[in-house]
């Protein structure tokens, strides 16, 4: 008599990042702790939604108003991109355990202010609950602050579960708005923080210039030379040079930051200048990191929307000639799908009452249960 197959153990997770780009999402399949990513969509912010999330990373008129709006239109792009991953895959809502929605960063100030700080992710999951008829779980970084941490990243234990690597020191690089690498051990010691800017500035930049929402495969960057003296003062960043644990946001790397830098620039410096400077600072930001904390890694696995951009990971090879620079589809993961996956399995760690974090990741006091759920 054969034995029943396994029952699925079925997950969404969605993910908005830094980037305000849009929405990914995936359906993924956690039985017997595999990680299969079954079915992915996206959709993109409209131009009024994006500019919106933007401005209010910084104070402005009738902020808190504008906020729970703006939470409102986003939780209407997450509820889309489920209803799509349901489509796909031919099921129930029922069928799904749960919806992990990080929301959007709109502040991150942890440990300022008053010894504890925040962490400010724009989302109502009570709506998406509504929406969607799945249980959601919301709010992954909150706790971690409380218990004294940076609230971010927290991927380095999913990255290891996923990449790490027996006999061998892997690091998992997610370049999205912000640049955030994981340093996985072979005897499981993970590591992990944000080393710098990822697309915001390029980004930024790009859509200043060209009106283009960023620069296709670095091509504009790849037409531009490397201003030596604007990349020293960016380099100069004390963020840079902070030791772990770190974490940062578009509250540090913003196009007033870089404003600051800009002055003095001869006028007639040319835009794709500025482009390939800016390229090149992310990637020695990243670069310095792994090398100052991977010394011994043989392998990097880049992820996010920055593994698809040519120039910028010519550069990272190029820089960190020790070590196999590819993208995350070589493991098996597309760059565009690591970090919703992600935020399934914090969803499924804390249906199962097991930590999200990683405390020598964040600084926090100790291990701890991530996120609040909103019931069905």
């Amino acid at each position: 008599m054969t034995s029943a197959a396994p029952a699925p153990d079925l997950y969404i997770g969605l993910m908005s990042g830094t980037s305000l780009d849009g929405v990914d999402g995936v359906l993924v399949d956690f039985q017997q702790d595999r990680c299969q990513v079954l079915h992915y969509a996206s959709r993109g912010f409209d131009a009024g939604l994006r500019t919106e999330l933007l401005a209010l990373n910084t104070a402005g008129d009738n902020e808190l108003h504008r906020a729970a709006l703006a939470a409102n239109a986003l939780v209407a792009h997450y509820a889309d991109v489920v209803q799509q991953l349901l489509s796909q895959a031919g099921l129930p809502p029922q069928a799904v355990r749960a919806v992990g929605a990080h929301g959007q960063t709109v502040r991150h100030r942890p440990q300022m202010f008053d010894g504890t700080g925040y962490t400010l992710q724009l989302n109502n999951p009570a709506l998406l609950a509504e929406r969607c008829a799945i249980s959601v779980v919301a709010d992954f970084r909150s706790r971690d602050v409380a218990a004294g941490g940076q609230g971010a990243p927290l991927v380095p234990a999913f990255h290891h579960s996923v990449f790490g690597q027996a006999g061998q020191t892997v690091l998992a690089l997610n370049i999205g708005g912000i640049s955030n690498l994981s340093v996985l051990p072979a005897d499981g010691a993970v590591t992990g923080f944000d080393c710098g800017p990822g697309n915001a500035l390029m980004d930024a930049w790009c859509q200043r210039h060209t009106g283009q929402a960023y620069d296709d495969n670095g091509a504009w960057a790849a037409s531009g030379t490397v201003l030596p003296a604007l990349l020293e003062q960016l380099l100069a960043e004390p963020f840079l040079q902070q030791p772990p644990p770190k974490s940062t946001g578009r509250d540090l790397f913003s196009l007033d930051w870089l404003g600051s830098r800009l002055d003095g620039l001869p006028p007639a410096t040319r835009p794709e200048d500025v482009q390939a400077t800016l390229t090149e600072f992310t990637a020695r930001a990243c670069a310095d990191g792994a090398l100052r904390w991977g010394r011994d890694a043989t392998q990097l696995l880049v992820c996010g929307g920055g593994a698809l951009n040519g120039q910028l990971m010519a550069r990272l090879a190029a820089l960190l000639p020790g070590l196999q620079v590819q993208s995350t589809t070589a493991s098996g993961l597309p760059p565009l799908q690591v970090e919703a996956t992600a935020f399934a399995w914090l969803a499924r760690q804390t249906l199962r009452g097991l930590p999200g974090n990683l405390a020598r990741v964040t600084g926090a006091h100790g291990p701890r249960v991530l996120g609040a759920v909103y019931p069905a």
